[in-house]
């Protein structure tokens, strides 16, 4: 509805000092003239919202305008609860988190309370995966006040090939994917992302950080993961199983496609280890049909492993 993109309009404007109106067009997910229409609209209801020419150019609200937000709806309440704090992962966000959403609630109406805090009674997240693995995230704090404050970064990564380098970033934004952190940054090799889980003694520095002009972090977060994903290689092979096995396979996130044949799937793993490790934790429920060199090396594996039991 427009009533509802002009108020989502004035809460991006408000929430940022300039913003153009490509940035408005893809945030609302309608044409520039559309949103050139609205910012006509919000003019003669009497908003002060002004538009400037140039590089920095772009729409924005007279200082000293701000508008009451109307309250929230209990689909809205139902959303913001979803987000319960322990999915944080970090028990100081955490704790913080909970302080400031226990305060958004005291200030509702009586009658929302009254609802959040039956919702709140329905609803638990175990932010921790089975057999207690979960993300560390300690680093977050620290990685999330050099973004806010634009500082660069120094940290301890250990990642890639080489372990325990230490890093000095301009840091660019936090990604949330699943229940892991990731800082996206600037280095001196180009753009790197980096598990906040693998971070140690990460330290804000007084200098800085270099942010490129019109940066765009979901945009260069979707990018990298596309290139991520184009070079990753796989290890493809062909199983003869049970549509019960390709389901347990699904479920360690294994890529299993159905070759249209009696029992047979395409098998796609991270490298030839990773083929062999589970392929003999399969043990008898698979029969490896392909590559002949994945078939030689579990072969290989069973006579040793013979040869240790019968010892």
């Amino acid at each position: 509805m427009k009533a509802d993109r002009l108020l989502s309009t004035l809460l991006i404007l408000q929430a940022k000092r300039r913003t153009t109106g490509r940035e408005l067009a893809e945030r609302l997910e309608v044409s520039e003239r559309t949103v050139h229409r609205d910012m006509e609209a919000l003019g003669v209801a009497g908003v002060p919202v002004y538009a400037s020419r140039g590089a920095q150019g772009g729409w924005h609200l007279d200082e000293d305008w701000r508008t009451q937000v109307p309250g929230m709806d209990e689909a809205e309440l139902r959303a913001l609860l979803m987000a319960q704090p322990r999915t944080l992962g970090d028990a100081k966000l955490a704790a913080a988190a909970e302080s400031a959403l226990s305060k958004l609630v005291a200030a509702m109406p009586e009658a929302m309370r009254q609802r959040a805090a039956s919702m709140r009674e329905r609803l638990y997240v175990d932010a921790t995966g089975w057999r207690g693995a979960a993300e560390d995230v300690g680093q977050l704090p620290i990685v999330q006040d050099a973004v806010a404050r634009d500082r660069k970064l120094s940290f301890c990564y250990a990642g890639g090939s080489i372990a325990g380098s230490e890093r000095v970033v301009d840091p660019l934004g936090l990604i949330a994917k699943g229940s892991a952190w990731y800082l996206y940054a600037s280095t001196k090799r180009g753009f790197r992302t980096f598990r906040v889980s693998r971070i140690a003694n990460a330290r804000v520095l007084d200098e800085p950080c270099q942010r490129p002009m019109d940066f765009d972090l979901g945009k260069a977060w979707r990018a990298s993961t596309e290139s991520f994903e184009r070079e990753w290689t796989r290890y493809p092979a062909v199983l003869r199983m049970t549509e019960r096995t390709a389901e347990r396979l699904r479920a360690w996130m294994v890529v299993v496609q159905d070759l249209s044949d009696t029992a047979l799937w395409r098998v796609e793993f991270d490298c030839e280890e990773h083929a062999v490790f589970v392929s003999l934790g399969l043990g008898s429920t698979v029969d490896v049909v392909g590559p002949k060199a994945l078939r030689e090396r579990l072969r290989a594996e069973v006579r040793k492993l013979a040869r240790k039991l019968s010892d």
